[in-house]
């Protein structure tokens, strides 16, 4: 059975990104972390932090009152669900669609190619 997916924003896919790399961090860690890339207030941090517990994304321990956030959900899961909402919400459903506009519209290298091309044979092959 596969994992169900779970909607999340932009900012929030960055926090999670940060506790995926580091299986656990605190609030400030994870503002520290993503003000490197850009910088955001860490009241933000906290309140979409607050808003990833809710939706069961993360969860937190207590230590000499001071929170340690981790990942409940995977980075698999969180791109399904990106991935589904984007291809139903922009593409209609086609799969075709959105790897014809990627591949017409987006620098891919020759070694991505390649690996693309090798996960369609696989696919086929699986098919039979």
């Amino acid at each position: 059975m596969k994992p169900k997916g779970i909607r999340v924003g932009a900012v929030q896919t960055r926090i999670l990104r940060v506790l995926w790399d580091k299986g656990e961090a605190t609030a400030r860690e994870i503002t520290d972390e993503l003000t490197r890339e850009r910088p955001i207030a860490h009241s933000t941090v906290q309140t979409l932090l607050r808003k990833l517990e809710a939706k069961n994304a993360v969860a937190h321990k207590t230590s000499d009152r001071t929170f340690y956030f981790r990942a409940l959900v995977s980075a698999e899961q969180v791109t399904g669900s990106a991935t589904r909402e984007l291809l139903s919400r922009v593409f209609s459903g086609s799969a075709h669609d959105l790897v014809a506009h990627l591949v017409r519209h987006e620098r891919i290298s020759r070694k991505e190619l390649d690996h693309i091309r090798k996960l369609i044979d696989e696919a086929e092959d699986a098919e039979g």
